[in-house]
């Protein structure tokens, strides 16, 4: 496969970058506490602003998958995919005012530890098992990316550039914590922001205005938003992008460890609120502009396509082909696009590590030192096994970015591993905070059938080909009558094997859009009606929810605000004396 240019400026300027980044995290690892402590390696002393925590929250999922992932989307199906956004929109309110009020009030490092106060042990350990392979996973994914894109780019062996990458952000994880992630967010996300804007400009510079690739990108049908099918196999549509991504966003910013982290490292829930609220602009302007440099691209290959002509091996190299194509007359530039994917990457495996490492302490560590040893372990014991954990956490993402490439389109793999994990998660979480009749068995059941059934529906086959509907042209390539007979023989191929849908089973043919919502919903039905089915059968109980031995008072702080608050006005007026007095017993 023929590759770019990347000269001595690109190489200056992807090397600075990643200098830079390096170099932030010494500064944290000696300034301030001097991450002496786990409340400032984890959790950063609580005292960070709204700005920083915002980006972070757009960086740590939103990075190189969007780069790449999306633009890649936009070029070979159109760009149906913007309506997710909308779903961003609806399910903002719902994560900053049913979710967080709950986590900040009982300020916890580890997420799940909401779990064993409202349900039990068991329900903590099973939660916090399926976020750490969920998340191994994802990095796995996020590191392959921007080394596929280098491999693309300079014919850079994918395998040097997964361990320099790794190494570079498992070296500034490790030494600064929190804090040194998220300002190196802060400024890796304004990279990303800067590569984008790079391939737009530039095709535009060509097209000879932005108006010359939206006519083109309408005229070659790119250009949809109106597919409001009701057919769930349908990649995109207007109901699968919006059910799907309300609980794909939900999973990630309302009860992800990763997010809830970040978002507890400000100084009040005000603040908290605030910075999922500006986050929301920020990653919409992403997501546009993302969108529309696969229009751009697009424009520039409209009738030369790099897959049928042979030089890229997939669709997802298709940006950063662009870059070494077009970029090569303008010193650094590509460097400068090459760094935006690296950044891309290292924001978001950053985020892994440090939530990794606060959940392998708090859920697991923690209790076993307390079962071997009979003690708490103490806070100033426990900063170095957990920058050990985080280490080995950046080494263990270098192994598992080896086995990515086998996962299909980098969107689509990433989406698929949120959606099977996810949608159970995030299931556990709405019964714990919305309902009160729910219990740990009932929970578990729902769950454990829910990640079976997604598995199954997301992993399951044989499968049919994913396939645009759209067209590529190869009438600008030299050699385009022997491509073009070629790209008729592949068409009639697939076309064949897509025309046959009665080969598939059903459930294989559903949008990856959908086993999200499957888990999610199956999680919610299953585990409410069975836990209702076990109490009453004497199987299960909840009375942890409770503050008196008599199960009339709830503790509020376990649930919503919007349902604690009646909870506490129903429970007042039936029993107008007793709070106070119950809450004064209860304390002598």
């Amino acid at each position: 496969m023929p590759v770019g240019t990347f000269d001595a400026w690109d190489a200056a300027v992807l090397i600075s970058i990643l200098v830079v980044s390096a170099l932030i995290g010494i500064y944290y690892r000696y300034t301030g506490g001097k991450q002496k402590t786990t409340q400032e390696y984890l959790m950063a002393d609580q005292s960070m602003t709204t700005f920083p925590v915002s980006f972070s929250l757009m960086a740590s999922f939103m990075s190189a998958i969007t780069l790449m992932g999306v633009s890649k989307e936009s070029y070979e199906f159109g760009t149906m995919f913007c309506v997710i956004n909308l779903s961003y929109w609806i399910s903002t309110p719902i994560a900053a005012n049913i979710f967080l009020p709950v986590f900040y009030k009982m300020r916890i490092t580890s997420v799940y530890e909401y779990l064993e106060r409202r349900f039990g042990q068991a329900t903590r350990l099973a939660a916090s098992l399926a976020f750490t392979i969920q998340m191994m996973l994802y990095m796995g994914i996020a590191l392959y990316t921007p080394a596929l894109a280098l491999e693309a780019v300079t014919g850079i062996p994918r395998t040097t550039a997964i361990v320099v990458i790794g190494l570079v952000c498992t070296f500034y994880s490790t030494l600064g914590g929190l804090k040194a992630v998220l300002i190196t967010d802060v400024f890796q996300s304004l990279l990303m922001f800067a590569a984008i804007y790079a391939v737009i400009c530039v095709s535009a510079i060509k097209a000879g205005g932005f108006a010359a690739i939206w006519q083109v990108a309408v005229e070659r049908g790119r250009v949809e938003i109106d597919d409001f099918s009701l057919d769930p196999t349908v990649r995109h549509t207007w109901w699968s992008l919006i059910i799907g991504g309300m609980v794909t966003y939900l999973s990630l910013y309302g009860v992800n460890q990763t997010q809830v982290q970040r978002l507890l490292s400000v100084r009040n829930l005000k603040s908290a609120q605030s910075a999922l609220w500006w986050n929301l602009p920020i990653l919409g302007l992403l997501s546009f502009s993302t969108i529309f440099s696969g229009l751009a691209i697009f424009y520039y290959y409209r009738d030369c396509d790099p897959l049928l002509e042979g030089r890229i091996k997939s669709r997802d190299q298709v940006m950063p082909l662009f870059a070494v194509d077009t970029m090569g007359q303008y010193p650094g530039l590509c460097g400068l696009f090459v760094s935006g994917i690296f950044s891309a990457s290292l924001s978001t495996i950053s985020s892994a590590v440090t939530s990794l490492s606060a959940v392998t302490l708090e859920d697991y560590l923690k209790p076993l030192y307390k079962v071997v040893f009979r003690r708490n372990l103490l806070d100033s014991k426990s900063t170095l096994p957990t920058k050990v954990m985080a280490f080995v956490f950046g080494l263990l993402c270098i192994g598992l970015a080896f086995g990515a490439g086998y996962l299909g389109g980098v969107l689509q793999a990433s989406l698929i591993i949120f959606g099977v994990v996810g949608g159970p998660l995030l299931a556990i979480f709405t019964l714990g905070v919305c309902t009160t009749r729910t219990n740990q068995r009932g929970v578990l059941l729902g769950f454990l059938i829910s990640l079976i059934v997604a598995f199954w529906v997301s992993f399951g086959g044989p499968r049919p080909p994913m396939q645009s509907h759209l067209s590529f042209s190869t009438a600008g390539c030299e050699n385009s009558t022997a491509l073009v007979s070629e790209a008729l023989r592949l068409g009639t191929q697939t076309s064949q094997v897509v025309s046959e849908p009665e080969h598939y089973f059903w459930l294989y043919r559903l949008s990856y859009m959908w086993p999200c919502v499957i888990g999610y919903v199956l999680a919610v039905a299953v585990g409410y009606g069975s836990s209702i089915v076990m109490q009453r059968l004497g199987w299960a109980e909840n009375s942890q929810i409770y503050l008196d031995k008599y199960r009339k008072q709830l503790d509020y702080d376990l649930f919503a605000p919007v349902f604690s608050r009646r909870w506490r006005r129903q429970y007042e007026q039936r029993n107008p004396a007793t709070p106070d007095e119950t809450l004064t017993k209860l304390n002598q």
